[in-house]
């Protein structure tokens, strides 16, 4: 059984849509060999990172930056997780209110330090909210439980 671990910060009603529905795309019914679990980034550490074969990870653009809580989770996992998960299938989706650049920025210099693995560009959903957005997030989350399961990211 492979782990998708989704590491998603919901502040707000909307986010929390979002989150919900990244692991119900993880969750498909079509998809038997993936576990999916998700934690807010406050709750998640390196001990999750290192039970995990790919990771999704889901911010908030705050003053033109991720989250504090995100960033406190890569603070608290870098180091510990540097060497043993090179490699790890990695995507990103970003709740923003504005164009989402300096969040997507800010996460991809991390993850690149880590030598994650991008399996897919970084899903930005910006402007006003859009009832479309969940449907977006779900896709990601289903891709990348799907991708683990057949053995290709």
């Amino acid at each position: 059984m492979k782990r998708l671990l989704i590491v998603a910060h919901a502040p707000s009603p909307n986010t929390h849509r979002l989150r919900d529905a990244a692991m119900r795309g993880a969750c498909h019914p079509d998809i038997d060999a993936v576990e999916a679990v998700v934690k807010a980034p406050l709750e998640a550490g390196p001990d999750d990172v290192l039970n995990c074969d790919a990771i999704l990870l889901g911010t908030t653009e705050n003053l033109g930056y991720m989250s504090g809580a995100l960033k406190d989770f890569f603070d608290r996992s870098y180091y510990p997780v540097l060497e043993q998960k090179q490699g790890l299938p990695c995507a990103l989706y970003v709740r923003a209110g504005h164009d989402g650049t300096g969040t997507r920025r800010a996460v991809e210099s991390i993850v690149t330090g880590l030598r994650w693995r991008w399996v897919q560009e970084p899903l930005i959903l910006r402007g006003e909210w859009q009832d479309d957005f969940i449907e977006q997030v779900e896709e990601l989350g289903l891709y990348l439980a799907a991708g683990l399961e057949a053995g290709v990211l």
